[in-house]
């Protein structure tokens, strides 16, 4: 079972791919969404989220792209999902409305709520650092290393 929304996965990739590809030249939107088989249009909103939370830096005009707003080892797991899925616009992927109860209000959201939390503080020990690190070690990437920011 995925715990993880599918836009928080595409999220996380898409800050791991530049965080690998981002040098010499900022990854365009255009190039994210080749690699990762998505509609370009679908990218934006995901991206401007991850700008908006200082995740990803984007770049304007005909070099234009996005490279990591920070260190890698300074941006966790938790902080791209929590970038992922804040704002109202993000919240529910499948347009459902949410369920109203008081057995959803009381019991069920704080529960899933609390769950939650442990879950993100267990992705805020996964910083992007180690997910490029396990690139390197499975050799699935054809990037030249760079540890600067």
């Amino acid at each position: 079972m995925n715990l993880l929304s599918r836009r928080s996965l595409f999220a996380i990739a898409a800050v791991v791919d530049v965080a690998l590809h981002a040098r010499p030249v900022p990854v365009t939107a255009k190039a994210l969404a080749a690699r990762h088989n998505l509609p370009p249009r679908h990218l934006e909103t995901v991206l401007q989220a991850l700008v908006r939370n200082g995740i990803l830096k984007g770049l304007r005009g005909p070099r234009g792209g996005y490279e990591l707003a920070r260190e890698r080892r300074r941006v966790t797991v938790g902080d791209i999902v929590r970038a992922a899925q804040g704002g109202p616009e993000m919240r529910d992927e499948e347009g459902a409305p949410e369920p109203r109860s008081p057995l959803v209000e009381e019991v069920v959201a704080p529960a899933v709520a609390a769950a939650g939390e442990v879950f993100l503080r267990e992705l805020d020990g996964i910083t992007v650092e180690d997910l490029c690190r396990r690139v390197d070690k499975t050799g699935g990437s054809d990037h030249p290393v760079d540890f600067t920011i």
